[in-house]
């Protein structure tokens, strides 16, 4: 995995050892139910998480230089929500970030130069993202970034006590391509 760099940040890859980071932002309750997720409560849990981003490669740790802390996660999947346009390059991005520096403007930066990445050294088409319908915070990031409203579906989700919520999609193109 290449690692990113902005003035604030460094993208890299996961490290066994940043698990004791990623439990402290993912054991709090607000992360889980903004992504949709369980919150962790264990090392061990941190540790099978860390163990999977190493393993799936699709996952950056989010590391704020200025702490040499990792303070969230940014990663990419191949999902095609639209049909229309499963024949083009594409990728999913979704992040989660440490709430104790929620409000810095970390989270618009990483994926800032997540997409900035993908356009120019993976050749990607379009970028997917996605929030929950109650999820304001995701959703000012997203709009930062310049993606474009598409649709919204209904999903069950884990968290609290399995709700249906509303999840809002939106995509980027690489300006490149759509010329």
């Amino acid at each position: 995995m290449k690692q990113i760099e902005s003035d604030r940040l460094i993208l890299r890859g996961w490290k066994t050892e940043d698990f004791v980071d990623l439990f402290e932002y993912a054991s709090d309750p607000q992360v889980g139910i903004n992504a949709g997720n369980s919150t962790i409560h264990t090392f061990d849990e941190a540790q099978k998480i860390v163990a999977n981003y190493i393993l799936k490669d699709r996952a950056y740790a989010i590391v704020l230089k200025a702490e040499n802390k990792v303070i969230g996660s940014i990663g990419t999947d191949e999902v095609a929500p639209d049909e229309t346009v499963k024949h083009l390059k594409q990728r999913y991005v979704g992040f989660a970030l440490n709430p104790r520096y929620w409000g810095n403007g970390y989270a618009t930066e990483a994926t800032r130069i997540l997409i900035i990445y993908l356009f120019t050294q993976e050749n990607i088409e379009l970028i997917w993202i996605s929030h929950f319908s109650f999820n304001e915070r995701s959703k000012r990031v997203i709009e930062k970034c310049g993606f474009e409203y598409k649709f919204s579906k209904d999903k069950i989700i884990m968290v609290p006590n399995y709700a249906i919520v509303s999840e809002l999609f939106y995509n980027l193109f690489n300006p490149e391509i759509r010329k």
